[in-house]
């Protein structure tokens, strides 16, 4: 299995984080079922006090640093979700928190950002000139920099999902993971398949600026230019110095789709119409993912809802197009 990461330190991470992030519930989606003609159930990660999976990991990552190291702050780059949980965390904890972020990023997460008490940065176009600043800061005032994804403590954080959809739905054949920097999937797959290898775990990618999905198919990390999507929190790069979610992505995902926005669309907007959920365009993929198939066997397929993190002028202008 995988030289980073065991199945120990997922569990010691499960047990740390209670108390911030909660157990998320498993829910059986009979129109989803009766759609695709498999079984299929929904992870909300929605419910999570920040709207988003991400609290898992920040939360590890965060109390996983010394007091001292907590006692300088910390600082963090995102598009949104990651920040968010950052900030939430410091919070709960007494601790200052910086997040560093690209123009790109809504306006609703920016506001939500400073509502928690965060010191927000806006840093160029994208999350590499964020994350470039990120790193000045840790050199010149000492904060601890609490990555997105690329960091053991944070993959094993994620991967306490893949524990919980083990104790909620033991029968699963197939997961499908919104698939951006490769935190969540790493540490999903890992623990999935740790358990049984015949799992099979899928990434779902919107089909504008899917940078781990090309880089795979290129054999290394690389740098995409960022495009407008309603998936805007899979937005990002890997990083050309890649320690950790490249190759365990590589090792522990069977198949990577890309969703279009039409379908991307039409899976929030599916969610929201039939169980009354507003989610991100992330979660809306991998729900796309699930409106293309029609043709099921009777699998049992979990589908990860990632966050519920959209504007209303998003939602309003989704309702637009019905």
């Amino acid at each position: 299995m995988s030289e980073f990461i065991s199945l120990r330190e997922i569990w010691k991470a499960r047990q740390r984080i209670t108390g911030l992030a909660i157990q998320t519930p498993l829910i059986y989606s009979n129109t989803l079922s009766n759609y695709t003609g498999n079984q299929v159930y929904l992870k909300l990660e929605n419910h999570q006090p920040t709207g988003a999976f991400k609290l898992r990991g920040a939360a590890n990552k965060i109390l996983s640093l010394s007091n001292e190291g907590q006692k300088r702050g910390v600082a963090t780059f995102s598009t949104g979700n990651h920040g968010i949980a950052v900030a939430y965390v410091a919070k709960q904890l007494g601790i200052h928190s910086v997040v560093c972020i690209s123009s790109r990023v809504p306006k609703g997460k920016v506001n939500r950002l400073k509502e928690l008490g965060a010191e927000v940065v806006v840093v160029g176009e994208n999350q590499d000139d964020a994350e470039d600043y990120c790193y000045r800061l840790e050199q010149e005032q000492g904060v601890s920099v609490i990555k997105p994804f690329d960091d053991l403590d944070v993959i094993a954080g994620q991967g306490t999902i893949g524990l919980e959809v083990l104790d909620q739905c033991p029968d699963i054949d197939e997961i499908l993971i919104p698939l951006s920097g490769g935190g969540l999937l790493s540490g999903i797959g890992y623990t999935l398949k740790s358990n049984d290898p015949s799992i099979q775990v899928t990434g779902v990618s919107m089909e504008n600026s899917a940078v781990m999905h090309e880089s795979l198919k290129q054999g290394r990390p690389i740098k995409i230019a960022e495009s407008p999507t309603l998936a805007d929190s899979l937005l990002g790069g890997i990083g050309p110095d890649n320690q950790y979610t490249f190759q365990l992505t590589k090792q522990y995902m069977d198949k990577s789709v890309l969703i279009s926005e039409k379908a991307i669309a039409e899976g929030v907007l599916f969610l929201l119409e039939h169980h009354k959920m507003a989610v991100e365009g992330a979660a809306g993929a991998a729900i796309g993912k699930l409106l293309s198939e029609k043709q099921g066997d009777g699998r049992v397929v979990v589908a990860i809802v990632s966050g519920n993190n959209i504007d209303h002028e998003t939602v309003s202008e989704l309702l637009k197009t019905r």
